[in-house]
């Protein structure tokens, strides 16, 4: 995950697995030869949250480490999905720090609970082998250096630190999906089957994710005919896209919002096909304000 001279980005939220992370990282940097850097974005989506940046740059400072702060200057849109608003919006402002300050690496603190979490939520959502292929531990110039580490781990090492990390209150709510997954899901099938399923979930997703390694590599042979990357977006050749098996269509469309820096989910991508499949003139609202529309020989998609 790191070579020598790596300057690392750390994303750091004030909670217990960031702060591990954090702390982890800060005892392991001479052996590794890396620099350390901390970055926190500040959603402002609830009160406090000012107070999570403030604990933060303490940590930062405590440990001689430069720490950059983003605070979000918009709020999500009524039919947004926060988690994924408040996603997209950090990896976005953590990029464009990384580039002012020539960071090669950033890394967050995603644990082993986190990654049985998301397998589930694939499955629940319908998100495909992507989604049952769960986090990846490098992702481009991110890492998750604790992919394997459990909660039980973070909550060890927080108090033989006698650290005292944020809480996100949210985080009991299990009206929110990956909350109900957390405290009710997993644990109900653990005593069900009377098994630790959270590896075997791990497991299941390292083989899942090889095969859509593969998938990936023929779609960016494509991509690289197909989708034209301009100023605001991007513009992908509609009848040849559509010539393409489903498996490969669909991750070529999902390149160009990767490619053109936009949020996009599986309804993006599956409005930008139906959209190439239409006649010209056409268009569709997306996500965070993203647009889409059909042009004679293109689907342009804008943000």
């Amino acid at each position: 995950m790191f070579t020598p001279g790596d300057l690392v980005l750390l994303w750091v939220s004030g909670g217990p697995d960031s702060v591990c992370l954090l702390e982890s990282l800060v005892r392991l940097r001479r052996l590794f030869r890396i620099r350390l850097a901390v970055f926190h974005m500040d959603h402002r989506l609830r009160e406090g949250s000012a107070m999570d940046a403030a604990y933060v740059r303490r940590l930062a400072e405590r440990h001689g480490l430069a720490f950059h702060l983003a605070v979000a200057v918009h709020r999500p849109g009524r039919s947004d999905s926060i988690e994924m608003w408040a996603r997209f919006e950090r990896a976005r402002e953590a990029a464009r720090v990384a580039r002012e300050i020539g960071a090669t690496r950033m890394a967050d603190g995603h644990t082993l609970d986190d990654q049985a979490e998301t397998i589930l939520m694939g499955l629940v959502l319908g998100w495909g082998l992507e989604g049952m292929g769960g986090i990846a531990p490098v992702n481009g110039a991110l890492v998750r250096p604790m992919l394997d580490v459990t909660r039980e781990d973070v909550a060890a090492l927080c108090r033989a630190l006698h650290l005292r990390p944020r809480h996100d209150p949210t985080n009991a709510d299990t009206t929110l999906l990956r909350n109900a997954l957390r405290l009710e899901a997993i644990p109900a099938i653990e005593r069900s089957t009377g098994r630790e399923v959270r590896r075997t979930f791990a497991r299941t997703a390292d083989h899942l994710r090889r095969d859509a390694t593969t998938l990936f590599a023929q779609a960016d042979q494509h991509a690289k005919t197909l989708i034209e990357v301009h100023d605001r977006g991007f513009a992908i050749l509609a009848r040849p896209l559509l010539d393409l098996p489903p498996a490969l269509s669909s991750r070529v469309a999902r390149r160009g919002f990767q490619r053109a820096d936009l949020g996009w989910d599986h309804e993006a991508i599956d409005a930008v096909l139906d959209l190439a499949a239409g006649s010209p003139g056409r268009k569709r609202d997306l996500l965070l304000g993203i647009r889409a529309r059909r042009t004679r020989t293109h689907v342009e998609v804008e943000g």
